[in-house]
């Protein structure tokens, strides 16, 4: 039996955080501010697709089976060789100092305390070596933005490689950074603050792009990587280039096409997540759960399908787990829980998500993660 059962204990010390998402994001706002706050929380435009991806789950309707003996449950998934205690793995994040001062580390902190896997992102707060410090024997995978430098993309790799990163994650939807008006309305960039650029900073080739060192002028450096980040001619051959390059298991992040989706799996990627990056990018985009069931159907069974985007209770991820998805990335919650509470906020997000998962086999018959299939979602 899962220990992650919530207990009235657990009830009594868990009074102190916020319940449900609005609680933790009307908290977050408290802790950090409008404008960091709206950096976090927001999205491309108008952010219908934020809205799309929440209203996504809310259509999908859970079908329980009945008289099932759940005694005994595994919420445990394997992906690529890193195992996770419950399904679902932290979504890379770029620039979390801005929440909590110690960002990524106190996540990565959080992960281990909980043995779940973390996903360093390229616009880190801090450097890929320092998380990995933190994270210890927990598994850790790094995600890669492929900017318009190769050397500087190929520097990234090898020091993922080298710091114990056991899988890398290409984001493909983000050839250009999204028009988000909420920023624009607030003013509020955080890399020109020298927020989310530790991975540029201490990464030796980038630093060689500087006519001088970030130390001395920290603007100098935002400004390079600004430069560098936009690639609006990366193409399946930059995919064919990376894949020659990269020996741990490659997953290709930004999907919502099925045809896409089986076009990276014949190139030899390990898997694909099915996301539109939060509705961060282009507003508008289709919700990423609606998509899942085609991603799915055109790669096959075999194929190891994660999803991101609209995650924010333990039902929505066994919505997503039943349509097809083998694991899901959880974002915005566990850096409202970073924002309210450090370590311990992002701990308390991440063990109330298992308990929430686990309750949810209980109610619908299930006892493992294979159970679930689109007969459980109406």
């Amino acid at each position: 039996m899962n220990d992650d059962v919530p207990t009235e204990k657990d009830a009594q010390l868990r009074s102190q955080w916020p319940v449900g998402i609005q609680e933790w994001e009307n908290a977050a706002t408290a802790a950090i501010g409008t404008n960091a706050f709206g950096w976090i929380a927001g999205g491309a435009a108008e952010e219908s697709t934020i809205r799309w991806n929440i209203a996504a789950f809310e259509r999908r309707r859970l079908r329980p089976r009945v008289l099932v003996d759940t005694s005994a449950r595994d919420v445990s998934v394997e992906i690529a060789g890193t195992s996770s205690p419950a399904p679902f793995f932290l979504a890379p994040i770029g620039g979390q100092s801005v929440a909590h001062p110690d960002g990524e580390m106190a996540v990565a902190r959080a992960a281990r305390s909980q043995d779940i896997p973390f996903i360093i992102s390229t616009a880190a707060s801090y450097s890929m070596e320092e998380i990995a410090k933190e994270a210890g024997s927990s598994p850790y995978w790094y995600q890669l933005y492929c900017v318009n430098d190769r050397e500087v993309v190929s520097s990234l790799i090898r020091r993922a490689e080298d710091c114990g990163c056991k899988a890398i994650v290409l984001t493909v939807d983000s050839p250009e950074v999204g028009w988000r008006d909420r920023d624009l309305r607030n003013g509020y960039t955080p890399f020109v603050q020298d927020e989310g650029l530790r991975q540029y900073t201490t990464d030796p080739v980038f630093r060689s792009r500087l006519s001088a060192s970030p130390e001395d002028d920290p603007q100098g450096a935002a400004t390079a990587m600004m430069r560098m980040f936009p690639n609006v001619s990366l193409s399946w051959d930059d995919l064919d280039w990376l894949r020659e390059r990269i020996e741990m298991p490659l997953f290709m992040k930004g999907v919502l096409r099925g045809e896409d989706a089986c076009r990276a799996v014949e190139a030899g990627v390990n898997g694909v997540i099915v996301s539109n990056h939060g509705g961060r990018q282009l507003d508008g985009e289709v919700a990423s759960l609606d998509v899942l069931p085609e991603v799915r159907s055109a790669v096959g069974r075999d194929a190891i399908v994660l999803l991101d985007s609209g995650i924010r209770r333990g039902s929505d991820v066994v919505k997503a787990l039943a349509l097809g998805a083998n694991a899901v990335l959880l974002g915005r919650p566990y850096v409202y829980g970073l924002a309210v509470g450090g370590q311990r906020g992002v701990e308390h997000v991440i063990h109330t998500l298992k308990a929430e998962i686990d309750l949810a086999f209980v109610l619908l018959g299930v006892t493992s993660v294979s159970d679930l299939d689109e007969s459980f979602i109406v």
